[in-house]
């Protein structure tokens, strides 16, 4: 088991190496640098307030599912950042390429990239003609904290399905 564990992670260090170190540019760093706060408590605790506060009251359900899965999906965040620490990805490789300060709290999981997909999730089923723009911004986010050097992929990966589940439990709990 334990074989299969590091083989894994030699994967994963392989890919975030790839997109940390190979893929970098003037122009993805100023992306990423931007898109990346898409996810951040801020912009997603602001944005839903706003649908709340903006909606027209036949579809201000929306907004309450996206606040509500928003909250819901930062407890496992929580839990699972205290039971399972995990360092950063710039602790564990000294030659990762930094953009931004470094954060003090742990990477497992990604907090932007599940903040981006509970928010998201409850449109994405309500209006489908705009998926794919919604799940693109939200991999642009998941992939900005790779290459911004805060996150593993798996980090990223499991923050998509702790925020898309709760996005998908939101809609169906409160319809």
């Amino acid at each position: 088991m334990s074989k299969m564990v590091g083989w894994l992670y030699e994967r994963e260090c392989t890919v975030f190496r790839f997109v940390n170190l190979t893929c970098h540019s003037r122009y993805l760093t100023s992306l990423f640098g931007f898109v990346t706060h898409a996810g951040g408590a801020r912009t997603t605790i602001l944005s839903t307030l706003l649908l709340l506060a903006l909606l027209p009251a036949p579809i201000k359900i929306w907004g309450l599912q996206a606040a509500f899965a928003l909250a819901a999906s930062h407890i496992p965040v929580h839990l699972i950042k205290k039971h399972y620490p995990r360092h950063r990805p710039y602790l564990a490789m000294p030659e990762t390429k930094m953009l931004v300060y470094p954060l003090k709290d742990h990477s497992f999981p990604s907090g932007h990239t599940t903040a981006i997909f509970s928010v998201l999730t409850p449109f994405v089923f309500h209006l489908p003609s705009l998926a794919l723009p919604l799940l693109a911004l939200g991999s642009l986010v998941a992939l900005s904290r790779i290459y911004l050097g805060h996150h593993y992929p798996s980090d990223v990966l499991v923050g998509v399905l702790l925020g898309g589940g709760s996005g998908i439990l939101s809609t169906l709990i409160l319809g």
